[in-house]
């Protein structure tokens, strides 16, 4: 047997305290998403099954976080969702929120129509690129907009503040790394109309979280024209401007 098969045989994790937390009410169909992610999801290859032992603190959980830098009732663009993370997450975690998912692959958006049909979602799946322009139009401008495991922060952001309404944010779930990330691609965040930047880190062990908050300005600079409220994280703030 090799380790996938004994990984998919073990099935997921059990809902964590920090699961329960974030879910509330909800918790039932957050446990039914992991179930979707453990069997179809590794067959269709949308997750790895070496992630099934630590779904919820690494996938769901860390996730769900992202909500805590979002305001309330706010519109949000899920750039790049794959899975469904973070976007469906969060829309369990925040049904006050007004989510698109957005991808550009068409067994992934499938797979997303479905979980989002079999959850019972208010959430809207697109098909596109963030970074061309009939994506653009097509999706309009978001309050936020979210991103986990996309690109380099710089190239980030130039393909998801288009899509956010100017005094909106990006919110970025990263690693360990996400200051010395912040600081290597400034001049990038800058040019793709970021202002000011902070690093909101929250949740514990398995469950740390880093998400990059970029602020839009009102306009970008000609440099990164082209392609390329709520409630508060309980969490260190790092900020850069």
């Amino acid at each position: 047997m090799t380790v996938g098969e004994q990984d998919r045989l073990e099935g997921p994790s059990s809902p964590t305290p920090e699961a329960v937390e974030l879910f509330g009410d909800a918790l039932p169909r957050a446990q039914r998403f992991a179930e979707l992610l453990a069997g179809p999801g590794t067959e269709q290859g949308v997750i790895g099954p070496r992630e099934l032992p630590r779904l919820w603190n690494r996938h769901l959980v860390n996730s769900a976080w992202v909500g805590t830098v979002i305001p309330q009732d706010a519109s949000v663009v899920d750039v790049g969702s794959g899975a469904g993370l973070p976007g469906i997450p969060l829309a369990l975690a925040r049904p006050d929120l007004r989510i698109t998912l957005l991808e550009p692959m068409a067994r992934r958006v499938a797979w997303l129509e479905e979980v989002v049909a079999t959850l019972g979602l208010d959430v809207t799946v697109v098909r596109g690129r963030a970074e061309e322009r009939e994506t653009r139009r097509a999706v309009g401008e978001s309050d936020v907009a979210t991103a986990r495991a996309v690109a380099p922060l710089g190239r980030l952001a130039a393909w998801s503040l288009p899509l956010v309404r100017p005094g909106g944010t990006l919110a970025a779930l990263k690693g360990a790394s996400a200051p010395d990330e912040v600081r290597r691609d400034a001049v990038e965040l800058r040019a793709a109309g970021g202002g000011d930047v902070e690093v909101v880190t929250t949740g514990a062990g398995d469950a740390l979280t880093h998400i990059v908050v970029v602020h839009r300005t009102e306009r970008r600079t000609a440099a990164g024209s082209g392609p390329g409220g709520g409630r508060r994280g309980r969490g260190r703030k790092d900020r850069s401007s």
